[in-house]
């Protein structure tokens, strides 16, 4: 009796952690979340060229925290308005493209990552890096909750 009442405890713990895990990575239909992912990321990249500080920061959830090289964290809002704002007035004259990139999904978080090149206004690459993006889906929308890029190498001198 005693075997058997430990063995009932184990299978219904078993089944409580079962009932707690997060969905595996491909459950639901994950190619759409991160096809969503994706456009998003384009999105975000369409808004920075035509400097639109307010379209970038609908593509961010309110607890995001923002790591771009060389400056501090952007950890609320009001410091992700202030960097985006300083950062495109300082990138006037480039362009930002998306190069290869690979995504997935676990629930209700996601990751896209990827390459993108800098280019002057001659079309000349300028800078290469790569992105890193967490997104978390919430009401049914993706949102970027964590956001880190670098350089693969220091940025290229002007050209006069």
């Amino acid at each position: 009796m005693r075997i058997l009442g430990k063995a009932a405890w184990v299978a219904a713990g078993l089944l409580a952690l079962a009932g707690c895990a997060p969905s595996a990575p491909g459950a639901g239909n994950s190619k759409a979340d991160e096809e969503a992912m994706r456009k998003g990321t384009e999105a975000w990249v369409a808004a920075y060229s035509r400097g639109d500080v307010d379209a970038i920061l609908a593509l961010y959830a309110e607890d995001a925290v923002v790591m771009p090289p060389g400056v501090p964290a952007a950890t609320n809002q009001e410091s992700l308005r202030e960097f985006l704002t300083t950062d495109i007035a300082t990138s006037a004259g480039t362009t930002l493209e998306l190069g290869a990139s690979t995504s997935g999904v676990s629930g209700d978080l996601g990751w896209h990552a990827g390459a993108f090149t800098i280019k002057d206004t001659s079309g000349v690459s300028v800078g290469a890096g790569k992105y890193m993006e967490v997104w978390r889906k919430r009401d049914g929308k993706w949102l970027i909750l964590r956001d880190m890029w670098n350089l693969d190498a220091a940025p290229a001198a002007p050209t006069s």
